[in-house]
């Protein structure tokens, strides 16, 4: 299909095609621990949901508010993991396609949609290979409100797995960095070696595993 890159535009096809537009994207590739979460969303048409941007331009606050919205409002709506160990061993971007098409099935799953059915916008510039017609449009998160609604459900899960596993971990501090390599991750990874929680097919986890000795009890 056409590689449309507005909202407008692919607006136009769905409607041609009577097809349901599914927004999708994920939180956590860059982080250092835990899972990639993924966002899948459907919405009424016209969108009732005010506010909807990038998670990232997002107060906690107002994204946590308009988490709740969505579960509300939406069509259909779901959240999905690639575990750290499915990233260790298929790496970051394949981890994180696989998250998007768990997260995708959920949404079907809720709706009886069929893939035929269904055109599902995916943030970015890759797609699963997967049996639904797709499309990536490149920042879509700050374009397609149903990705804008998705990446907002992903981040929202992520932080929480964050500080659900910082009572766990106190030592290292996860609900402040989120996992991400800041110099004081990167010095809490070294003081204390790493967790399950830690993806060692990174490097800094890597480099950290062989300058300072894991604790048998993580």
């Amino acid at each position: 299909m056409a590689k449309f890159q507005e909202w407008s535009e692919i607006q136009a096809y769905a409607e041609q095609h009577s097809l349901q537009v599914i927004g999708v994207d994920e939180a956590g590739r860059g982080p250092l621990c835990g899972p990639v979460v993924a966002g899948a969303a459907l919405l009424n048409q016209p969108n009732t949901i005010d506010g909807l941007a990038c998670s990232k331009t997002l107060s906690a606050k107002k994204r946590d508010s308009l988490e709740t919205a969505i579960r509300r409002n939406a069509k259909a709506c779901a959240v999905a993991h690639a575990t750290v160990e499915e990233i260790d061993r298929l790496n970051i971007l394949q981890a994180s396609l696989l998250a998007m098409w768990r997260a995708v099935d959920l949404v079907l799953d809720q709706t009886g949609l069929k893939p035929k059915q269904c055109l599902i916008a995916v943030d970015g510039n890759k797609l699963p290979k997967w049996p639904y017609q797709a499309i990536a449009v490149v920042k879509g998160d700050t374009k397609i409100p149903a990705i804008s609604a998705a990446s907002i459900l992903a981040k929202v899960a992520r932080d929480e797995w964050c500080k659900t596993h910082a009572l766990q971990f106190p030592q290292y501090e996860l609900d402040i960095h989120m996992g991400y390599p800041t110099a004081r991750h990167m010095a809490l990874l070294l003081e204390h070696g790493a967790t399950q929680l830690h993806r060692k097919s990174f490097r800094p986890v890597r480099e950290a595993l062989e300058r300072a000795p894991q604790n048998p009890s993580f």
